[in-house]
């Protein structure tokens, strides 16, 4: 036979020796009594990779769910940053200067003045409590969108217009928990107690001057977030800054960029630009504390769960080296007939990659399906006030998936290199002899 000829007939060998590992390593998933289904050592294995992939899958979604939950409400009523003041009286005088350099800054999508302070609530009985105060400008046509806190006024309770009765721009906007709280509604009155001007006492009485104001009711909001629903008070920017007694300044200005993720890179230049005594504070820093701890969270929560895998791969080693003590003697006989020793190290590589695929398959398959489910009708309920969220999120991303697919199917492989490479060292004399 011409060289040409021998050459040519190569792939054709390859193929037939590939189907033929192929059919052995089918074989040796099988049942002993001629079924079709697999033994029950190849589905206790397969099962090992499904609960670790479905499990881990579930995981990193319910994790991923919560920090992009909690991101998403924070930021309803939290600009992408900050820009405050140095100062000891944390107020900015010269705001509206300010507010013009940020504008004109590259990144910067919309800017606005706003007030940030404490006072006490009541709705004209003994019950009291202490709330949050926000001043923003009032709802209109020119005014800049920087949060999207205005978009969840309850329908036909009201809105950020602060429009009062009395035809004044007076109107209070209140979350929907502390609404219910105080038992008040839209057109409804409450009274509010300020905070002294600059903490000071006062030396004629020796103690705090008490600043009274009354507000009507002219909306409710809700936005899903426990801390804004439960304690927050909205009023316009005018109001606000009577109320924390601010003369003309402002607490700061709020900041929404083109980029959420950029908001970072976006507050350094400001901080460069603007100077001493400003500074600014993105998203990620006033909320730090809560997104290390959930990250953290994840990859332990991550790590603990690919044990499982772990797990699974020993199931894998067990199943494949009791395949090998099992059929030594047809081992040796293939070996004898001249199947070379590559070719039985890649009969027990496919048999475990088999292994490692279907039950990744299903893992996945599994997890992802049950992450949709629970996220798309709330099937784990949770308590607003620990949680600050009503349900279970979970949120399946695509690099979570691929990432857990590629490590349980690398722990299946490398789980079969062992009975594989024992298998192929077996010596046909001393294998056909086994017992």
């Amino acid at each position: 036979m011409s060289r040409a000829a021998i050459e040519a007939s190569k792939p054709r060998g390859r193929t037939v020796t590939r189907a033929l590992e192929w059919a052995i390593a089918w074989r040796y998933l099988r049942s002993r009594k001629g079924s079709r289904l697999l033994s029950f050592i190849s589905v206790v294995a397969i099962g090992g990779v499904v609960v670790g992939v479905s499990a881990l899958i579930l995981i990193m979604g319910v994790m991923t769910g919560l920090q992009n939950d909690l991101r998403d409400k924070i930021l309803v009523g939290s600009p992408d940053l900050r820009v405050l003041n140095y100062g000891e009286d944390l107020k900015i005088g010269d705001w509206q200067t300010v507010l013009g350099k940020v504008r004109a800054f590259p990144g910067v999508v919309a800017a606005g003045p706003f007030v940030l302070t404490q006072g006490l609530v009541s709705a004209g009985h003994n019950y009291a409590e202490a709330a949050q105060v926000a001043g923003i400008e009032p709802q209109g046509p020119h005014v800049s969108e920087v949060t999207t806190i205005r978009e969840h006024a309850v329908r036909n309770q009201g809105d950020f217009r602060f429009a009062s009765s009395d035809g004044r721009t007076r109107g209070v906007v209140l979350g929907r928990l502390l609404a219910d709280r105080l038992n008040v509604a839209p057109g409804d009155t409450v009274r509010m107690l300020a905070p002294p001007p600059g903490g000071r006492i006062t030396s004629v009485i020796g103690t705090f001057t008490p600043r009274y104001y009354a507000f009507e009711v002219t909306g409710i909001f809700e936005t899903g977030m426990y801390e804004y629903d439960n304690s927050y008070i909205y009023m316009p920017l005018a109001v606000a800054q009577e109320f924390a007694s601010l003369g003309s300044a402002v607490t700061g200005i709020e900041v929404r960029t083109s980029n959420r993720w950029k908001a970072d890179q976006v507050a350094r230049a400001l901080d460069t630009l603007l100077g001493f005594p400003y500074r600014t504070q993105s998203w990620e820093e006033q909320n730090s504390s809560l997104f290390k701890a959930l990250k953290l969270e994840k990859f332990a929560m991550g790590f603990i769960v690919l044990l499982i895998i772990l797990v699974a791969a020993f199931n894998i080693v067990s199943t494949l080296t009791m395949v090998v003590t099992d059929k030594t003697r047809e081992i040796g006989i293939l070996k004898a007939m001249g199947m070379p020793a590559r070719s039985i190290r890649r009969i027990f590589l496919t048999q475990g990659t088999v292994i490692g695929a279907g039950g990744t398959a299903l893992g996945v398959t599994i997890g992802v399906v049950v992450g949709i489910a629970l996220d798309h009708y709330k099937l784990i309920p949770l308590s607003e006030s620990v949680y600050f969220i009503d349900h279970m999120p979970v949120t399946i991303q695509v690099t979570d998936v691929v990432l857990t697919v590629l490590a349980s199917l690398a722990i299946a492989v490398l789980a079969t290199l062992y009975p594989s490479i024992q298998a192929a060292r077996l010596f046909p004399i001393d294998a056909i002899r086994h017992e």
